[in-house]
């Protein structure tokens, strides 16, 4: 079954005093609903944007590390859900509940597998 990965943006100045205990409980909730439905496969909030480093290979194959995320916008990633779900619709339905439950908004991406280097294709691990 496809695995999912569902996540939410918070501005760049979020303050987490803002996230009252019935937030909470509502994703609480969502999660306890997710988990009895078994969807979902791992779930946690992450650092401030401002904590993040960037990786990127240069020309001469050096790695640059620089502060911060690489795009350049006005929110970044809070937190994430990796669900199993049948389809996208069904991965939807689940972020529909989470943007309501967290009350910002998100993002919906399937997640790709690859057969590992030293397995050919349709072999398991």
């Amino acid at each position: 079954m496809p695995q999912y990965l569902v996540c939410n943006y918070i501005p760049d100045n979020f303050d987490p005093s803002t996230v009252t205990e019935a937030m909470m409980e509502e994703i609480h909730a969502l999660n306890r609903e997710l988990i009895a439905a078994g969807a979902r496969k791992f779930a946690c909030g992450i650092s401030p944007a401002a904590n993040a480093k960037t990786v990127r290979k240069q020309p001469d194959g050096r790695v640059l590390v620089t502060d911060g995320p690489y795009t350049e916008t006005k929110e970044h990633m809070g937190g994430f859900w990796i669900l199993e779900a049948a389809n996208l619709d069904e991965a939807l339905a689940w972020a529909k509940k989470a943007a309501i439950a967290c009350d910002i908004p998100g993002e919906v991406r399937e997640l790709l597998f690859f057969p590992a280097p030293e397995q050919g294709p349709g072999e398991s691990k």
